[in-house]
């Protein structure tokens, strides 16, 4: 998995640079602010891609004297801080669009507006679909995934409005084809605004130890009931209380904490483990690097139910 997240990063970062090198050369030569915006957008996601490697570089580490636990929370640190830098660059572009807008609009010419939407269009979907394995398993790959599907977004956009643009100069309202350019814009950061938003929530989400998503969640209950069943310890003289269950993702870290609060003199340690290693079995398959504690305990208080 780590290689193909580090293999997916460097991809990412390979065609950023190519893409958002060439937006901006193509924006300034066309004078288009929205084609230079992308260009701008594709750029700075250069220093969140090097982040994003650090982050998994750091995450890959193994546990230390200094860090017991491994470094997971570089993760969605790295992840909160896409989302934050993509709000910047979309506040930044609107604000500039309104001021082209009051200004009298601009003169972008909607030929080479139109052209550069579908180019970018078409790269940004070859690169998205590039990811997408690796997206699936990796929290970072994900981050990157969602930028380049707002950047396909964008530039559909782009080209939509470079139609329009051409379109609406044949006419009688070609005064208004100079204000295309601004207001393509501000509808694409208004479309983007989500995706950036969702990593800013995801990334806080987990550094401050939220419950992971619903479909892990399901898959935890499933292991709990399944793994108690395949103990071999738990039959009609002997049941076990419901499980009280906690968990939290960090990266590619899952937590788990299984408690039951069961009568004095019935269990013994040996029990403890048979549930143990039954749970953790069937946890492995989540794909996870897992870190669970399953205990049995007479003192309600220890198992923490709140």
């Amino acid at each position: 998995m780590a290689t193909s997240e580090s293999r997916a990063l460097a991809v990412s970062l390979v065609a950023t640079a190519v893409l958002g090198g060439g937006a901006v050369v193509w924006g300034v030569a066309a004078g288009a602010r929205v084609i230079l915006f992308d260009g701008v957008y594709m750029l700075a996601g250069i220093v969140l891609i090097a982040v994003s490697m650090m982050a998994a570089r750091a995450a890959g580490s193994s546990p230390s004297a200094q860090y017991p636990f491994g470094r997971h929370a570089a993760t969605p640190l790295a992840v909160a801080l896409q989302g934050a830098a993509l709000l910047g660059t979309l506040l930044y572009g609107a604000a500039d669009a309104v001021v082209v807008i009051f200004a009298g609009g601009s003169d972008a010419a909607a030929g080479s507006v139109l052209a550069y939407g579908v180019v970018s269009a078409v790269a940004s979907l070859a690169v998205l679909v590039v990811l997408r394995p690796a997206a699936r398993v990796s929290s970072l790959a994900n981050a990157e995934a969602v930028s380049w599907r707002a950047g396909m977004l964008l530039s559909a956009v782009i080209a939509i409005g470079g139609a329009a643009a051409l379109l609406v100069s044949a006419g009688p309202w070609a005064a208004a084809a100079d204000y295309v350019d601004p207001v393509l814009v501000l509808i694409a950061c208004a479309l983007i605004a989500p995706m950036a938003i969702s990593l800013v929530r995801d990334g806080v989400r987990e550094l401050l130890e939220a419950a992971p998503p619903a479909d892990i969640r399901d898959r935890i209950d499933l292991a709990v009931a399944e793994g108690v069943a395949a103990s071999g310890v738990v039959g009609a003289e002997r049941t076990l209380p419901p499980a009280i269950v906690r968990a939290t993702k960090l990266g590619q870290r899952l937590y788990v904490e299984v408690d039951f609060v069961v009568d004095r003199g019935v269990w013994s340690v040996d029990d403890e483990d048979a549930i143990r290693h039954g749970i953790t079995e069937r946890l492995e398959g989540l794909d996870l690097l897992i870190w669970a504690t399953v205990e049995l305990t007479t003192d309600p208080g220890l198992a923490a139910a709140e």
